[in-house]
């Protein structure tokens, strides 16, 4: 069994969590009573199509070489490595993973049952789609300098729009502005998770940002998506998009510069660089509770 959290790489499973509370939140800031059992089926989709996701990127990695040639892996980069370190056959980790995504489609099809329209269809379909491409050959997602942009969006505004859709029957203009910092920052965790790949990912031409503009100029990148985050959520609130409770979500912002300076000095030195890792994740994790929270309060008032 650890071999296979390992592989799935579960302490990465906020990255699902996250935006499936703030999709509730929103429901509930609107006036909506919580399904639970509809709210708990989501998450499980969500985290299996995750679980395929990052199962299909392992076994795919391993198929162009990338994590074969990658000399620096941390807990972060370089893939959970169970392939590499002959834990579990490729052929295994290529069978799990289409397992994964078979329970998320699944767990979709029957929400789309209980929803209206085909919203939730359209949805599910896009995520599993580039979830399952990402790494997968000829396609290869996050080799063609878009990785970055598809994560975003697909534990950013997909991810929260479904999860409110489940709940609440419609897409909301609150619900899409509320995925906005969380789709960033997710795309953050991504992009520092990066420059430690640099080297491999270059050699097997998977044109990541950090391979198209080079460490040193890419790192001012993490900057700017970290400042768009807490502008996004300033911005809603001023406009009254979202409740003046949702600036919780700005408490995290000390770490997130504490991460960018780790960052901006430790670029080129993949284990120094591993607590700004960390704190990029719980930026992330935290934010997204927050923002949660926020709109939780936002309603009460």
């Amino acid at each position: 069994m650890k071999k296979w959290i390992v592989a799935i790489r579960a302490p990465f499973f906020t990255a699902s969590v996250a935006p499936a509370l703030v999709g509730v939140a929103v429901a509930f800031y609107e006036g909506y009573a919580v399904h639970w059992w509809h709210a708990a089926l989501t998450l499980v989709g969500l985290l299996a199509i995750h679980g395929g996701t990052n199962l299909a990127n392992d076994y795919f990695d391993h198929v162009t070489r990338d994590d074969w040639v990658n000399v620096t892996p941390t807990p972060f980069s370089g893939g959970s490595r169970v392939i590499q370190e002959g834990v579990i056959s490729p052929r295994a980790i290529f069978i799990y993973s289409l397992a994964c995504f078979a329970v998320g489609i699944a767990c979709g099809l029957y929400l789309w049952r209980v929803t209206p329209g085909n919203v939730v269809l359209w949805l599910g379909l896009v995520g599993v789609a580039s979830g399952s491409l990402y790494t997968a050959v000829p396609v290869a997602i996050g080799y063609r300098g878009v990785g970055e942009l598809f994560v975003g969006l697909n534990f950013g505004p997909l991810a929260v729009l479904g999860t409110h859709y489940v709940q609440a029957g419609h897409l909301s203009p609150t619900a899409l502005m509320a995925s906005v910092p969380v789709g960033l920052l997710i795309a953050a965790v991504l992009y520092v998770n990066e420059f430690p790949d640099y080297e491999a990912d270059k050699q097997v031409n998977k044109k990541t940002l950090i391979v198209i503009f080079g460490p040193e100029r890419a790192r001012y990148g993490y900057v700017i998506l970290i400042a768009l985050t807490y502008a996004a959520v300033a911005a809603f609130v001023a406009f009254g998009g979202l409740p003046a409770w949702a600036l919780l979500g700005l408490l995290t912002l000390p770490l997130a510069a504490k991460a960018a300076t780790v960052l901006m000095r430790h670029y080129r030195e993949p284990y120094q660089l591993i607590p700004a890792n960390v704190l990029t994740i719980v930026v992330h994790f935290g934010t997204g509770i927050l923002l949660s929270v926020g709109l939780a309060l936002g309603r009460a008032a």
